[in-house]
């Protein structure tokens, strides 16, 4: 692995669909860690303010970005446990006897997440299979599947083992068109693609601060829309920061915040959203456009590369089709876990689904890492 210095060379480094870093990554996550060390052991009483505060303007940035307000985001452990707030808060009688609509290729834990949900609240998940002889599900089979008794749709905007990428705007419509509601998790897209909730509106949106946005792990993302938080969702899982006033502590006045807080529950965790921090100020800190022209040039460079090597691309080639990665399938005679392992050695830094080799170029990312890689890769 890289060194833990920030002068390592990470021009081989290939992850940004796992890990995002960027220049000088360490010394401001340090740093950020270190300021909370200071105000957190200080002999004064004013630690929370100060770190709910830090909590809350990730928060707010991470809304900016997506093109949504501060009041309607809210703060998880990871996308799953957003996602199954969001949940948590539709009433019964939205999903009972009706129909929950995936992709295959959506992320396995979102899966997981809603056959246990499905026996428990009466409603069925209808997974959208991927074409025999296909690596991703295709946008029309997926509005195909969206028929009228489908109550809510899980859209994956850009898959984690093809980096396919669904046409937003089409879903976003075709759930107006239905009545539907809708979720989208962005997890693989933001920070390296544009995104604007403004343009392409969804009931939920969940991420982190993983990945392109240079975070750390620990930090869930998620957005409800403004029309359904004043239906008066009412989550069941909930605690004292659920409130208005998490310091109301009178039992018998209880009531949600009338904002996205409702789906917050006890004493909030607040590390992660420190250290994602800097990550999240660097990446909203660049050029609009400059770190997927970036990518895409890397991008095309591995596209070809693959392909002289003979790997199965698994990745759509067009450009406005795919995410920040690249992946490819290894010939039958390698094995992908151990050409990972090979490629560490170099200082090239890949990982393996399967057969499945995953490439996502990023800022640290250089021509000469590419170059090492065309000697490196086997055939």
């Amino acid at each position: 692995m890289p060194s833990s210095s920030d002068d390592a060379d990470r021009s081989g480094w290939l992850m940004y669909h796992s890990v995002g870093v960027y220049p000088g990554h360490q010394q401001a996550m340090t740093q950020a860690l270190a300021q909370f060390a200071a105000l957190w052991c200080a002999a004064d009483d004013a630690r929370w303010d100060a770190a709910l505060a830090a909590r809350a303007q990730l928060l707010a940035d991470w809304a900016e970005l997506i093109g949504a307000q501060a009041q309607d985001v809210f703060g998880a452990q990871n996308v799953t446990e957003a996602f199954a707030r969001f949940l948590n808060g539709l009433d019964d009688a939205t999903l009972r006897g009706k129909t929950v609509l995936v992709a295959a290729d959506c992320f396995p834990s979102l899966h997981f997440l809603l056959r246990g949900e499905a026996e428990r609240r009466g409603f069925t998940v209808r997974t959208v299979p991927v074409r025999d002889g296909e690596a991703y599900v295709r946008d029309d089979d997926f509005l195909a599947a969206w028929t009228g008794d489908v109550a809510l749709a899980l859209v994956t905007w850009v898959s984690s083992l093809t980096s396919k990428r669904v046409n937003l705007r089409a879903m976003s419509e075709h759930a107006r068109r239905r009545g539907s509601l809708v979720a989208l998790d962005v997890t693989q897209g933001i920070g390296i693609l544009p995104f604007d909730l403004r343009e392409t509106p969804f009931d939920f949106v969940g991420g982190s601060t993983l990945k392109w946005l240079c975070g750390a792990p620990g930090t869930g993302l998620g957005y409800v829309a403004p029309r359904l938080l004043a239906s008066g969702m009412e989550p069941s899982v909930r605690g004292w920061f659920s409130q208005n006033d998490p310091f109301n502590w009178d039992l018998e006045r209880f009531a949600y915040a009338p904002d996205a807080r409702r789906f917050d529950t006890g004493t909030p965790s607040v590390l992660p959203f420190i250290a994602s921090q800097p990550g999240m100020r660097w990446v909203r800190a660049q050029p609009a456009g400059q770190l997927r022209a970036h990518n895409l040039a890397l991008s095309h460079a591995l596209i070809a590369l693959l392909d002289e090597k003979r790997y199965t691309l698994l990745s759509p080639r067009e450009d406005a089709a795919r995410g920040g990665s690249i992946m490819a399938r290894v010939p039958e005679h390698l094995d992908a876990a151990q050409v990972a392992r090979t490629l560490a050695e170099s200082r090239l830094f890949v990982d393996a689904r399967g057969r499945t080799l995953r490439f996502s170029p990023g800022v640290c990312t250089t021509a000469a890492g590419l170059e090492r890689l065309v000697t490196c890769l086997p055939r």
